[in-house]
């Protein structure tokens, strides 16, 4: 929807407020045409049901205004003595609408002085549940999302299994563009075998609140995947689906280009603007190797693994002689070779001018690979570049799915929403997201540039992590608990330090505290 059918939708809701509570808002002491002012209306009806005006702000926040509307319908009812379990229930079953009946066919009164204390035990809990649930939806939504690395990608930083806190604000909080979802979970419901979480429409134009950082080169960054057509990222037989933005599969990649870079891949090491770009500390760039053994095929190549640490595997390759080791990096290869078994140990390159048709853009005028690609340009919000055939398929993807264009090729001729042009200005900021483990990541060189619209946020912190969590809570016998991981920060220089033990110390000086605050109170 765009913003102008948003707004005629906005006045809608509230002319269909106002004409089911003008009669109430008198009966309550006030005006009835307050009931017809948007945004006051509802700090109005606050003060009605006798709760904080800052209610009123929370029927204007997306996901969480899903979970506040039914709770103010049926608090309204009740400031007129409508709180039966029967009235209760035709509120939430008419969406509302039966607030009109009171409002019309009823000759009700107003309880100014209405005890909010919930009446039973079930109520209170239910009372306690239902806000622990908006402010955490609140948080989720608008502040800090926990996340869990799904693949190894960026192993060596993060591991697959970690549990992490990514920052909405350090990039600014994108407001919910799918308007309708349950809180909390993202793009399928955690016990719906391929059923959506969300409905598609309507959807709110995209707005992000302002952050206080800008994306820096190696930041790692977590964004909704640009090509996600999956009902669920783990199930890649599920059927196609178009995804709104905001509900495309969450993945993490560190940022080696940005707006206005030119990028080049060289025998997989990434060169930004003619320089090779120096990875932090704690990255480690890997890559795919062959190891040449001696006297034939090692049986059992898991003890290599154990020996050097290595997590992504060592695979017999079927030829005599010759193990295939996914990810490794360079220092970790040239350990192997000191291995008596080891002849050689050899990187997997492809050429330079070898295409690979499963790389971006897919086009066969490109022969680039994932370890000789570029070099391109990562586009900038309000730059200009001249636009042709040639060069259009780097580009078709961004004018067309990002920027909401109709783009028709006819020729060599180019025509951008039914004009014929030989210039494009891109509307925002693009950039390049790629893993550490070149040889095993699904990044930027299959599928391009990540619109800064799909981006989520910056993970800061690690609070758990446990090798094994994919397999399942059916295998929890093969958890294993990374303590050493557990309670650290994502950036930083040298080994990670794990704030674990300050967090049970505080934890147990907390605890100390209630308890003497208890007895101190049974004593008094």
């Amino acid at each position: 929807m765009t913003i102008t059918e948003w707004f005629i939708f906005f006045i809608i809701i509230q002319a269909i407020h106002a004409l089911g509570t003008w009669k109430l808002y008198t009966k309550a002491g006030r005006k009835a045409w307050e009931a017809a002012v948007p945004v006051y209306n509802a700090i109005v009806l606050m003060k009605i049901i006798n709760r904080p005006w800052w209610w009123s702000l929370l029927l204007f926040l997306p996901i969480i205004n899903l979970i506040m509307f039914p709770v103010v319908w049926v608090e309204t009812i009740r400031s007129f003595g409508k709180n039966t379990k029967l009235d209760t229930a035709l509120v939430l079953l008419t969406l509302g609408f039966y607030i009109y009946y009171v409002n019309y066919a009823l000759d009700v009164n107003y309880i100014s002085d209405r005890d909010l204390k919930p009446k039973s035990n079930s109520g209170e809990w239910t009372s306690s549940i239902l806000f622990a649930v908006v402010a955490a939806t609140f948080v989720h939504t608008y502040f800090m999302q926990p996340f869990v690395i799904p693949t190894s990608s960026l192993e060596k930083t993060l591991y697959k299994g970690d549990f992490l806190f990514v920052s909405k604000f350090h990039y600014g909080a994108r407001l919910p563009m799918t308007t309708i979802a349950a809180p909390m979970v993202h793009d399928a419901l955690p016990f719906g075998e391929n059923t959506r979480s969300y409905v598609k429409k309507p959807q709110l134009p995209y707005f992000r609140l302002p952050g206080f950082q800008k994306i820096k080169h190696n930041d790692i960054v977590v964004f909704n995947w640009p090509v996600d057509t999956l009902t669920v990222i783990t199930d890649q037989n599920s059927p196609y689906r178009y995804k709104p933005v905001d509900k495309r599969s969450n993945y993490v990649k560190r940022c080696v280009g940005l707006p206005g870079d030119s990028l080049e891949v060289r025998d997989g090491y990434v060169f930004i603007n003619g320089k090779q770009n120096e990875l932090p500390d704690r990255a480690r760039v890997q890559f795919s190797y062959t190891a040449i053994t001696k006297g034939g095929n090692f049986s059992n190549p898991e003890t290599l693994m154990e020996r050097y640490g290595l997590r992504d595997g060592i695979y017999n390759t079927g030829e005599t002689n010759k193990l295939y080791i996914p990810s490794l990096t360079p220092e970790e290869a040239k350990k192997l070779e000191y291995n008596s078994n080891i002849a050689k140990v050899e990187r997997l390159i492809r050429p330079k001018n070898m295409r690979d048709p499963g790389v971006f853009p897919q086009h066969p005028n490109f022969l680039w690979n994932t370890d000789n690609f570029g070099p391109i340009y990562i586009p900038q919000e309000g730059k200009t570049i001249d636009l042709n055939v040639d060069v259009l398929p780097l580009y078709h993807r961004i004018i067309s799915e990002y920027e909401g264009n109709d783009l028709q090729v006819a020729g060599d001729k180019i025509f951008i929403n039914g004009e014929e042009v030989n210039k494009y200005t891109f509307k925002q900021d693009y950039y390049w997201m790629m893993g550490d483990n070149r040889g095993n990541s699904q990044d930027a060189r299959m599928w391009g540039y990540v619109p800064f619209d799909h981006v989520v946020g910056k993970p800061v912190f690690k609070w758990m992590s446990i090798d094994g969590v994919e397999l399942g809570l059916g295998n929890l016998k093969n958890w294993k608990f990374r303590w050493d991981r557990v309670f650290t920060t994502v950036s930083g220089e040298g080994k990670p330090i794990s704030f674990f033990p300050y967090f049970l110390v505080i934890l147990a000086i907390w605890y100390g505290y209630k308890k003497y605050k208890k007895k101190k109170k049974e004593n008094a």
